[in-house]
């Protein structure tokens, strides 16, 4: 199967052919994937070099000519280094953009935390106004990116990741899907975490929601669930652990109830390893988020 990454390249040269307005903008990453597109559109594909603030600068700028940018490089070179001209060249200008990361927090272990960005919801949370999709299979990263780029002038975030469900699943870029139903808690798996989280919780009395689109939050589908599931929440999350709890928290303000937010860990793992064994290490791992969540309904 291929990845959510090798799906990106060939729906956004499709997005150029179609629509005049779109314009992709590259920092030498993923440049080759779009070599056919610039030679039909070279006024629209534009690489900037290894410049990641310039990457957004020149997004943003589009954008004020009224083009709808689409930006990609690796997730830490997107929200974390240029951190500053995504809140001021976008968010101050009010103007919209699409940035589509790779890498996601550890799909590179061998590129070190360079190339790590596990914080990168949490970052775009301290800015107003943001969409964030995260889908869990390269065929909910295509319809997720077309509502991306359809969405007006919003500004949106794409998580492409190599991570993946098995299969995919309906998306609508806006509500938390049931996937199961249960009465002794509700567990919210995002994106790639779903494969994980079922088996995590075969045989345990539990509603699980699916979110591929966490901003906004879907408050209603949390409180929806809770009714008959009871207010226990588990987030488990493929990016820093909590980014979500206090948007759980404030869906269920006006009645009792227990958030546990699962994700990666803030502690730095120093050696290179595997995906399957960061995951194992911060506890997202089939067993350990059995163990996690069973703990914790079962208190």
């Amino acid at each position: 199967m291929d990845t959510m990454r090798d799906r990106f390249a060939p729906v956004v040269s499709r997005l150029l052919d179609e629509d005049p307005r779109v314009a992709v903008v590259l920092a030498e990453i993923g440049r080759d994937g779009f070599a056919d597109a610039q030679l039909r559109h070279p006024e629209r594909v534009i690489n900037v070099g290894i410049r990641e603030q310039l990457l957004v600068g020149a997004g943003a700028g589009l954008a004020l000519t009224g083009m709808r940018p689409i930006v990609h490089t690796f997730a830490s070179f997107l929200v974390e280094r240029p951190f500053e001209q995504v809140k001021l060249d976008l968010g101050h200008q009010g103007v919209g953009a699409v940035l589509v990361s790779a890498a996601a927090s550890f799909d590179w272990p061998a590129g070190g935390v360079t190339h790590m960005a596990p914080g990168d919801v949490a970052l775009l949370d301290t800015l107003d106004g943001w969409t964030v999709h995260v889908p869990g299979h390269p065929d909910e990263a295509e319809t997720l990116l077309r509502h991306a780029v359809a969405a007006g002038d919003d500004k949106v975030y794409v998580r492409l990741s190599v991570q993946s469900n098995a299969e995919a699943r309906p998306v609508d870029g806006a509500r938390f899907h049931t996937v199961r139903e249960g009465r002794s808690g509700v567990v919210v798996a995002v994106g790639p975490m779903l494969d994980d989280v079922l088996a995590a919780t075969e045989g345990l009395d539990v509603t699980v929601l699916y979110a591929t689109t966490v901003r906004p939050f879907d408050a209603d589908a949390v409180r929806t669930a809770t009714r008959a599931a009871g207010t226990d929440v588990v987030l488990v999350e493929p990016y820093l652990a909590g980014t979500s709890t206090t948007a759980a928290n404030d869906a269920l303000a006006d009645v009792p109830h227990r958030v546990l937010g699962l994700g990666v860990g803030r502690a730095e793992l120093r050696r290179y390893g595997t995906i399957t064994e960061h995951l194992t290490a911060h506890g997202l791992d089939p067993r350990s988020l059995r163990e996690r969540i069973g703990g914790f309904l079962g208190g």
